[in-house]
């Protein structure tokens, strides 16, 4: 079996990155955004090069063209997000939130009316979404979750607190996971609700990340109506529709094409740095450092690469996207640590240092890995997917 590009693709690859390296925003590279991730600026910055790309049908190139994608094959889809995330381009994290994630869920599971305004607004480049999943007793056992919804008339009264939502403060939309029914068991009293975050009663609070930057919001919602339209999948439905979103999380390859691109940077700091009477690529540990990482990049990188293919056929993967995850949150953490230790004592710097190798983003890099293995489930978590759907030991 052949796994390289066509023809074809490859000129279609040039294009991308050609493309993505003539349209970054100005100053963008000064910036040094790969640990300034969250400020106002780059956020903002972020989300004009996404619309740039939407009207290419690159922000959401999986989504039909009604939608403002590009129908695009598995083949050309990771070829667009490799050259995004390996270029460093922008990213306001709605790409992975709301088009990868939610705007799919809608297609599977939403109504006619939810697909022409939300699915088609996240292809377009004119919507951001955030996610309203974990609560303060209720994380990986998401089915805890205690945020209430009680009908009104034609609408639902929401209250509850939502915490580390990503750059809630920022979004259109939230993806709300609620309880509906207080007497079901609990993961059978669960609706999905897309509220619109301009609602009287929501009010969101930045929350730091180790790296002092706010990329997290704790959201306090407090008699929020939404109109009973706003349910997708049906009421008391939603746990299904959160397994089918939480498939495609897990189906992220993102991390791939980024630490792609700092094992390329590490072996360039290697084959530069002086040691002993050479340079660092000729210290064996270095070298067996590297060529493990380069060999867990292509397995993830398969790996994501099969349930992009399986998505791309219709169908909905069950244990697979928990193998890549897994895999993917595991090499991160790995390329994290292992770059560190390459380095030296001053990859551990980051800021303007003439002494701070590759501009910091491997320290940055190292801290931003600690939610890896945590988000869409924990290792532990991927690993009981893993042995009841891909094992069958119930």
């Amino acid at each position: 079996m052949d796994f390289g590009f066509s023809q074809k693709q490859k000129a279609f690859q040039q294009e991308v990155r050609a493309w993505i390296q003539e349209n970054l925003p100005d100053g963008w590279k000064d910036l040094d955004p790969d640990y300034l991730s969250d400020t106002e600026e780059i956020i903002h910055m972020a989300v004009e090069f996404e619309k740039k790309m939407a009207a290419r049908g690159w922000h959401a190139p999986h989504y039909p063209k009604k939608y403002g994608g590009m129908d695009a094959s598995p083949e050309e889809q990771f070829i667009i997000r490799q050259e995004k995330y390996h270029c460093g381009a922008p990213s306001s994290h709605n790409d992975m939130m709301g088009v990868d994630f939610v705007g799919p869920t809608i297609l599977v599971h939403g109504t006619e009316e939810q697909k022409d305004k939300y699915v088609n607004g996240l292809g377009r480049g004119e919507l951001i979404f955030s996610i309203g999943y974990s609560e303060p007793n209720a994380g990986s056992d998401l089915a805890s979750l205690q945020t209430r919804a009680v009908r009104d008339g034609d609408d639902y009264v929401i209250n509850g607190v939502k915490t580390f939502q990503t750059n809630a403060r920022h979004s259109d939309y939230c993806w709300l996971a609620v309880r509906t029914d207080t007497e079901a068991p609990k993961h059978k009293g669960i609706t999905i609700f897309i509220v619109d975050m301009k609602s009287d009663g929501i009010e969101t609070t930045p929350m730091n990340n180790v790296l002092g930057y706010p990329h997290f919001d704790e959201t306090v919602f407090n008699d929020v109506r939404v109109p009973a339209t706003e349910i997708v999948g049906g009421l008391n439905m939603g746990w299904p529709v959160l397994m089918t979103a939480l498939s495609y999380e897990r189906s992220i390859i993102h991390p791939v094409f980024y630490t792609r691109r700092l094992l390329e940077d590490l072996v360039a700091f290697a084959k530069e740095t002086p040691w002993r009477d050479g340079v660092l690529s000729h210290n064996p540990a270095v070298r067996r450092k590297l060529a493990e990482l380069a060999v867990e990049n292509e397995g993830a990188a398969l790996l994501g690469y099969r349930v992009m293919s399986l998505q791309m056929k219709g169908e909905i993967p069950t244990y697979q996207p928990a193998v890549s995850y897994l895999m993917v949150s595991q090499h991160g953490r790995h390329m994290a640590s292992a770059g560190l230790d390459i380095l030296g004592r001053y990859g551990q710097l980051m800021g303007a240092s003439k002494r701070t190798p590759l501009k910091g983003r491997l320290s940055a890099f190292f801290l931003s890995s600690i939610p890896l293995g945590i988000g869409g489930g924990t290792f532990e978590i991927q690993r009981g997917i893993i042995a009841k759907l891909g094992l069958g030991m119930g």
